[in-house]
């Protein structure tokens, strides 16, 4: 009769358990995987596998008993790292979104606003426009594997035991944010001073000729220039949006 001891169960599933975990928080908060129309048993079944694909690469993981508090110490880091790592790549993904709602403000967009049931929030015609054309270029210049990557090497960066929060003290997750404005400015900087441009050779015609109904003639202009902006700039948002993830999650490396 086959028979194993409680030592051997720990020694086979401790290997896959804490990358699975780090992994499935990860999924839950890394754009285009966290969305709801992908399915829990989808990102259940993706972690594992990929926790099982991983194995090579991972260092040893410390044998602790599921029921002792150590082990629900390294859950809560497993948890909170998976979670910054998907946190810091969404972080990329709210400048480029930031970067179209100053685009839209300028060209008059943000008078249409509308929920977006994906992502349960309200949005605008421009910012998700970004968002969207972000997430195609994000898949395409395989940023999901380059993150897949990093997951990995943070097993060594940051290892499974000791205190569950030091790695935020090496991380510093609460000056991210102003990677939002730097990055979405940055990128919206050549639309906003052309629409500025525009907008101030409107204010020029309406003193020369007041018999012009410049806010009829204004919305037009302001929204054909924004979109003749858009079409140009599309082709050199990769190399920012690239530099900004690199940056992002070289952090865990």
């Amino acid at each position: 009769m086959f028979s194993f001891t409680e030592a051997q169960l720990l020694g086979w599933l401790t290997p896959i358990l804490w990358p699975t975990m780090r992994m499935l928080a990860l999924l839950a908060s890394l754009p285009v995987f966290s969305q709801r129309v992908v399915p829990m048993r989808v990102k259940l079944g993706l972690a594992v596998f990929i926790a099982l694909s991983a194995q090579a690469a991972l260092p040893a993981m410390p044998t602790i008993e599921l029921d002792s508090p150590a082990a629900m110490a390294l859950v809560v880091q497993q948890v909170l790292v998976g979670t910054a790592l998907g946190f810091s790549v969404r972080i990329v993904f709210a400048a480029v979104e930031l970067a179209g709602e100053v685009t839209g403000l300028q060209m008059g967009f943000n008078f249409a606003g509308f929920f977006d049931p994906a992502t349960a929030s309200m949005g605008t015609a421009s910012g998700r426009f970004f968002g969207t054309i972000v997430a195609f270029v994000f898949v395409i210049v395989n940023g999901h594997l380059a993150v897949l990557a990093v997951l990995v090497k943070s097993f060594e960066a940051f290892p499974v035991g000791g205190e569950p929060l030091a790695f935020l003290w090496q991380l510093q997750p609460q000056t991210w944010g102003a990677e939002i404005f730097a990055l979405g400015l940055w990128i919206a900087l050549p639309l906003v001073g052309m629409l500025l441009f525009v907008n101030l050779v409107l204010g020029v015609i309406a003193r020369v000729a007041p018999q012009i109904n410049i806010f009829a003639v204004g919305f037009p202009v302001t929204m054909t220039v924004g979109l003749i902006g858009i079409l140009l700039t599309l082709p050199m948002m990769q190399q920012p949006f690239t530099s900004a993830l690199e940056r992002m999650i070289s952090r865990f490396q």
